[in-house]
Formats: structure tokens, C-alpha cells, sequence
């Protein structure tokens, strides 16, 4: 872990906020790596997973810092991707799966449909 963090329970945790380490859940699995800027989608996740108290940065998060985890998600969903064609009707299971990776990862929220 970084010299640089506070342990912040989640209530205190703000989107935008940084994880100075790689977040774990209570089986040891890997929720989220060290660098992840939080969303409101992530943090709302959070209790589902066991996590009360999450490691964050003391610095403050420059638009630079997020434009370049922004670019290395991107890179990594095209390097898993690399297979398919996400413009392809053909196979909309890895499509589907590849837009909900997507939108994780890169942070998109949800907005509720009207009827």
C-alpha cells in the first residue's frame, strides 16, 4: 500500500476519490485495481461485496490522472476484446458483455427509462 492514503469508511468516500490499493473482498477476490477512480455505480456495490473502509489517496485526482486511467481502461477492454467486432450483430452476447465491461469500467452510469 502507499504511504500516501487514509482509510476512509464509506460513508466518507466520494466519487471521483482514488483507491491508493487494490480493493479485495472478504474471499480475497479482486473488486478493483489499485489507481480505480470510484463511481457512484462502484461505491454503490460496495456493501454487497463486504467493504466498509476503503484505502484512498490524499492527492487530489487531476483531469489528467483521470483522462489517463480513462485511456489505459479503454486500452484493456480493447485488448480483451480484440476477437470481436463490437459493431457485429453476430454475436451479441460478447457485444452485450463487452458494453457492460465497458461502462464499468469507464465509470458510465445508469439513467432510468421513462415509461
Amino acid at each position: 500500500m502507499t504511504g500516501n492514503y487514509q482509510q476512509l469508511t464509506l460513508a466518507e468516500v466520494r466519487p471521483g476519490m482514488v483507491l491508493s490499493d487494490v480493493l479485495l473482498d472478504v474471499q480475497g477476490q479482486v473488486l478493483l485495481p489499485q489507481g480505480a477512480v470510484l463511481t457512484d455505480a462502484m461505491l454503490a456495490l460496495m456493501p454487497r461485496h463486504g467493504i466498509a473502509v476503503l484505502p484512498i489517496l490524499r492527492d487530489e485526482v487531476t483531469p489528467e490522472m483521470v483522462a489517463a486511467t480513462q485511456q489505459h481502461h479503454e486500452a484493456r477492454i480493447a485488448t480483451l476484446f480484440r476477437k470481436s467486432d463490437p459493431d457485429s450483430d453476430s454475436d451479441w452476447a460478447t457485444a452485450t458483455l463487452r458494453r457492460f465491461v465497458s461502462d464499468f469500467r469507464l465509470g458510465v452510469e445508469e439513467t432510468p427509462e421513462n415509461d
